[in-house]
């Protein structure tokens, strides 16, 4: 199946309210270490927005959760799928798991993505208006004015999200219809990620028989789900660690800005622990899970872990180590994944928004002492997020690791505006050019 981004993110609008107004639709989060789905009830006549504005959440309904599956990955590396019939397995044993709680089939589902090499650009674009009054043809020209930064064959446009108006220099408007000036000028945030990932995908559903019906990217969702109203609209950074990676996203007036992704997570930390401890890779998370920690104390001295094995070798299988030993191992691999992070926010200008919250989730967030290191690294405030209640939601299913696939059912019922949801003419598609994407945010606030 060839991915054409317009046509078919086109097509899977139109499947997601085909979904809506059936009443059910799944999200499902493919991640390094579990695959996670969620089944939604939606309520399509309880619409909170009669007129969207471009940018809130278009045609918000309400929703509560009938259905949760999880199972251990299989087939998926670094957020990317690595052997096809295992990860199809893996898919269709979670779907059918949330299906079955739900008692509903679902033949549509929303998927989110952390591997693929994100890459994020600030456009901008800016036309003279032929009427005084701002229509809706007229946000569909300013888009299409952007100049689009080439990046490259095999990339495709992921989200693609108008986050800034200007009318005649009056900048920070949020939808600018019906409003009079002459010149209209718009800054769009767009990411990409590489097309075999999405066609990966794209073909593993299809083997599960369901209808993908959106997709996007767990940078987004988490930020999404973990940030609180005040943290989207004043700035802040969500870190979501994953097993095989770590989503970074930057957020302001509500608005995704920027999103990027480290390829190391909380697997590298238990592939540590194993080598370390000559352990296997099952016993290491274990040890990991029940006596993992960054912060040794004199007390982690004289507490000793049991180590276990089947190795047939006596001394080998009963061992004994100390919580200072692991956490000796622990440290420098977690301290290396959030240095690389904070690279990545320093090179993104996060050091130049008014308000400078990290937000750290996901399930290797999850390391008693984690945020406190996080502090000292970052420079910044830190605090552990954990997604928004949701009706319906499992206990077990509403901690930090499933900031993704709640932050994914939010926007499966709340989709914010992005670039093909306004009819452009298809030759006023933003023509490539090498013009530097200009880090928008930089210049506006």
């Amino acid at each position: 199946m060839m991915f054409d981004p317009y046509a078919s993110q086109r097509a899977m609008r139109q499947m997601r309210r085909a979904a809506m107004q059936r009443g059910v639709i799944a999200a499902l989060d493919i991640g390094t270490y579990k695959i996670a789905a969620v089944v939604l009830k939606l309520d399509p006549s309880a619409n909170a927005l009669d007129e969207p504005g471009i940018g809130n959440m278009a045609g918000q309904a309400a929703f509560r959760v009938i259905g949760a599956g999880t199972t251990r990955s299989s087939g998926v590396r670094y957020g990317e799928v690595s052997a096809m019939a295992e990860t199809e397995r893996a898919i269709r044993t979670a779907l059918q798991a949330a299906q079955k709680m739900a008692q509903a089939r679902v033949d549509h589902v929303m998927v989110c993505l952390s591997g693929g090499n994100v890459r994020s650009y600030g456009l901008a674009g800016e036309i003279a208006l032929e009427e005084p009054v701002v229509t809706e043809n007229d946000i569909a020209r300013v888009m299409a004015a952007c100049d689009m930064p080439d990046f490259g064959a095999g990339r495709d446009v992921l989200h693609a999200q108008p986050i800034n108006f200007a009318l005649d220099h009056r900048t920070g408007l949020s939808d600018p219809r019906g409003q009079t000036g002459r010149d209209l000028a718009c800054d769009m945030h767009l990411v990409t990620v590489d097309t075999s990932l999405i066609q990966n995908i794209c073909n593993a559903l299809k083997r599960c028989d369901v209808e993908l019906a959106g997709i996007a990217s767990s940078a987004y969702v988490s930020g999404m789900s973990a940030l609180v109203e005040d943290e989207q609209e004043l700035g802040a950074a969500c870190v979501d660690l994953g097993a095989g990676t770590s989503s970074v996203s930057i957020f302001m007036k509500k608005h995704m800005i920027y999103a990027d992704c480290v390829r190391m997570g909380g697997s590298h930390v238990t592939s540590d622990i194993s080598k370390g401890l000559q352990v296997d890779f099952a016993t290491a998370e274990r040890i990991k899970t029940v006596h993992g920690g960054v912060q040794a104390t004199s007390m982690d001295d004289r507490e000793m872990i049991e180590l276990t094995g089947d190795s047939g070798d006596w001394d080998k299988d009963r061992r004994r180590v100390s919580r200072a030993e692991l956490i000796g191992i622990m440290r420098p691999r977690i301290e290396e994944i959030l240095e690389e992070v904070r690279a990545r926010l320093d090179a993104a200008g996060f050091n130049h928004l008014p308000s400078q919250q990290v937000v750290l989730t996901g399930g290797a967030a999850q390391v008693p002492g984690l945020d406190g290191l996080a502090a000292r690294i970052f420079g910044q405030q830190v605090r552990l997020g954990r997604p928004v209640r949701v009706r319906g939601l499992p206990q077990a299913a509403s901690g930090q690791a499933f900031s993704s696939v709640v932050g994914l059912s939010l926007l499966a019922t709340h989709p914010q505006d992005e670039w093909w949801d306004f009819e452009m003419p298809v030759e006023n598609y933003p023509a490539r050019s090498l013009k530097r994407a200009v880090k928008w945010f930089k210049d506006n606030w």
